[in-house]
C-alpha cells in the first residue's frame, strides 16, 4: 500500500511528538480499586505470551517482581485479549505485559491503569522502541500482490483475511487503518470504516473474516490454508520462524517455521509466507492498576525494572544469536526497559479518531 506511507508518516511523527501531548479525561467505569498492601501481585498476559513454550520467560519477569517487592506473584495466563483487558481494568490484574491498543481500552476503562516501563529500541531509548506490524501471503502467492518494484494491496479485497483480535495494535488497529486510508481514496470505497473489516460475506469488502486470537493463531491461519492474507507482527511470531529470503521486516522478504518450533507451528516445519506490507508499531507497556498496587511497590517495580541486572538478564533479553525462546532480544546490547507516560500512546488512540 505504496508501503502504507501516510500512517507511517503519522505513527513515527507522533512518536516524537507524543511526549508532550496530553488526554482528556475519560469516565472512570472499572470496579473501585481496594486495599494496596495485598501480599500476592498477579501477573497477566495475554494469549500471545501465554503460550507453554514462554512460560520460563513469563517465570523470570515474575522472579524480578518477587525480588523487588517481597511479594508472591500468580502468574494469570488468557486465551482472549478481552480478558486480559478486562482484568488488568477491574482489579483482578495487577501488572500486565499489553500491547498498546490494549493498554489504551483498559485505560478508557479505568484511568488508574498507567504504563510502567516499555522495552527500548536498538539505540536504548524510546526513539525506536517499534516492532513491525505486517501483511502476510503464503510464498508462492506474492506475484498477485507487486505493484511495479514493490507491492500493493489493492488485490486484498474479496480474500480471506485473518486479523488477530479487535483489541490488537499490530494485529488489527494499525492494519485495519491502513487498509481503510489506502482504500478510501479510491471511489468504490470512499465511506469504508474499520467496522466493515470486521466481517465478511457476499457483497463485504472481504470474502470472510478470521480472528486467530492470537498472533501465532493468525499466522498458522495464513500457512494452514484458512486465510489468503493474515495480519500479525514480527515479535510475536519471531521465537518460530526465521527469514529465508530478502530482508528483515520489508515487504518481499520471506519467512519459514524453523525446525524445532514449538506448537502450534509443530507440524508446519518449513511452511513460508511472504510480507506485502510492513507498518512500524510503538512497543507495548507493562502496565500497572495504579488503584490495587501502592506507589512504593511501583516504584520499587520501575526501578527493578530499568536496572542494570535486569538489562543484562540473558532470560528476559536474549543475547543476539541466542536459539533460546524469550520475550525481548539484544541485538546491539543497549536494549533495556524504560520508563514511559501515558501520552507516548497518543500517536495508537490518534488512530481512532
Amino acid at each position: 500500500m505504496k508501503k502504507s506511507l501516510v500512517l507511517i508518516s503519522l505513527i513515527l511523527t507522533l512518536v516524537t511528538a507524543g511526549c508532550g501531548s496530553k488526554t482528556g479525561d475519560v469516565q472512570n467505569t472499572a470496579a473501585p480499586a481496594k486495599a494496596k498492601t495485598k501480599d500476592t501481585i498477579t501477573m497477566v498476559w495475554y494469549p500471545n505470551e501465554s503460550a507453554a513454550d514462554l512460560k520460563d520467560a513469563r517465570d523470570e519477569i515474575g522472579k524480578v517482581v518477587e525480588k523487588a517487592t517481597g511479594k508472591k506473584v500468580e502468574h494469570k495466563t488468557t486465551t482472549d485479549y478481552i480478558i486480559a483487558i478486562e482484568a488488568i481494568a477491574n482489579g483482578n490484574g495487577d501488572l500486565a505485559f499489553m500491547g498498546a491498543q490494549g493498554y489504551i481500552e483498559a485505560n478508557t476503562k479505568n484511568k488508574k491503569v498507567q504504563p510502567l516501563v516499555v522495552n527500548s529500541g536498538e539505540s536504548g531509548t524510546l526513539d525506536d522502541a517499534i516492532y513491525y506490524s505486517w501483511l502476510n501471503v503464503r510464498k508462492g502467492e506474492e506475484d498477485a500482490y507487486k505493484s511495479g518494484n514493490g507491492f500493493a494491496i489493492d488485490n486484498i479485497v474479496g480474500k480471506k483475511f485473518s486479523f488477530v483480535s479487535n483489541s490488537s495494535t499490530s494485529g488489527f488497529k494499525v492494519p485495519s487503518t491502513g487498509i481503510v486510508s489506502y482504500f478510501s481514496k479510491k471511489d468504490k470505497y470512499k465511506s469504508l470504516t474499520a467496522e466493515d473489516l470486521l466481517q465478511g460475506g457476499k457483497d463485504k469488502f472481504f470474502s470472510e473474516v478470521l480472528f486467530g486470537g492470537s498472533h501465532q493463531g493468525s499466522a498458522v491461519n495464513l500457512l494452514t490454508g484458512k486465510a489468503d492474507v493474515a495480519a500479525f507482527c514480527d515479535t510475536c511470531v519471531s521465537n518460530y520462524v526465521e527469514l529465508s529470503s530478502g530482508t528483515a521486516n520489508k515487504p518481499g522478504a520471506v519467512y519459514k517455521v524453523k525446525q524445532g518450533a514449538a506448537e502450534p507451528f509443530n507440524t508446519l516445519i518449513g511452511k513460508e509466507f511472504s510480507l506485502i506490507s510492513v507498518t512500524p508499531v510503538l512497543n507495548g507497556p507493562f502496565a500497572v492498576n495504579t488503584g490495587t498496587l501502592g506507589a512504593e511497590d511501583i516504584k520499587k517495580l520501575k526501578d527493578a525494572f530499568t536496572s542494570a541486572d535486569v538489562k543484562n538478564n540473558e532470560k528476559i533479553f536474549l543475547p543476539k544469536g541466542s536459539k533460546a525462546t524469550g520475550l525481548f532480544k539484544q541485538n546491539t546490547g543497549k536494549e533495556q526497559f524504560v520508563t514511559v507516560e501515558d501520552a507516548w500512546f497518543n500517536p495508537i488512540r490518534e488512530l481512532s479518531k
